[in-house]
């Protein structure tokens, strides 16, 4: 067929085509959640959620700061950044005292000379039956997962008020924040806490440039849950779960870069991300 016999739709189609260039794909993700040249600082980022964070942010350009009770903990964290070939740093830190978090910072600021975001990730767990809860044990559940939490806010967001580009705030939540589970009672009123408190932090400072969000994992097996994951609840998650599995820590990267990402989550403040297997939309 010459070429004067060719429809015109298919010429055109030629013609355009030659003119038509290809986007750089990697160039413009990159510029939506690039955290190149920023500063993470993860609290609780030595344990397993924390830790899979901490790589995530690193790859995407974050020099991060494991922030652990325990250094031994945070030293293997940092081997284990090693070969991601990622800027990364430690600190250790008692979220239940806020000289320790006043020098979390300190610290953090002498290495790096700024703070971009802080990642609140610290959480601890008992399962108990309500009437056999301890009032001793309820408050350090609520000390670590909210007082602390709420204290490291206002150290690290004094200092973010400096930063002419603001910062951002990502807070640990749970599915318990709107629900209720078995014996996690104290874990459960703590994380609707941390819900309630990542928005009024939004409120507060959205005119300053701090945004404030937070993640609710659903089901990711780690250490401060372990002990309650009887076969009976596991059975219960796996049903109530419609993709019938456990997260894995690596799935919780996706939503914590584009909730810290400046200009990805730049309209983005006092907001709560389900990461959860469909759990909180689940009925039967």
């Amino acid at each position: 067929m010459l070429q004067d016999d060719y429809p015109l739709s298919v010429l055109n189609y030629q013609f355009h085509s030659q003119l038509f260039v290809m986007p750089d794909t990697a160039s413009y993700l990159k510029g939506l959640f690039s955290l190149d040249g920023e500063v993470s600082v993860l609290i609780g980022g030595a344990g397993e959620l924390g830790g899979a964070l901490a790589a995530g942010l690193g790859q995407a350009g974050a020099h991060v700061i494991i922030a652990d009770m325990n250094e031994d903990a945070c030293k293997i964290r940092l081997e284990k950044l090693k070969p991601l070939g990622i800027k990364a740093s430690y600190c250790t830190v008692n979220i239940t005292d806020r000289t320790s978090i006043k020098s979390l910072l300190a610290e953090s600021l002498k290495i790096t000379g700024r703070v971009d975001s802080l990642v609140n990730c610290a959480g601890i767990n008992a399962g108990t039956p309500f009437l056999e809860v301890d009032p001793a044990a309820w408050d350090k559940i609520f000390a670590v997962n909210l007082k602390g939490m709420m204290e490291s806010c206002q150290v690290f967001i004094e200092s973010m008020l400096n930063n002419p580009e603001g910062g951002a705030i990502l807070n640990i939540g749970s599915v318990n924040s709107d629900r209720p589970l078995s014996r996690v009672f104290a874990y459960a009123a703590s994380k609707a806490g941390v819900v309630n408190l990542t928005q009024n932090i939004a409120q507060e400072f959205a005119e300053k440039k701090i945004r404030a969000n937070s993640i609710c994992p659903g089901f990711f097996p780690a250490e401060q849950n372990r002990q309650i994951l009887d076969a009976k609840r596991v059975e219960n998650i796996m049903n109530g779960t419609p993709m019938r599995r456990y997260g894995t820590p690596d799935e919780l990267v996706g939503a914590a870069l584009l909730l810290l990402a400046k200009k990805a989550g730049s309209y983005i403040t006092g907001s709560s991300l389900y990461v959860d297997g469909g759990f909180t939309c689940s009925w039967f």
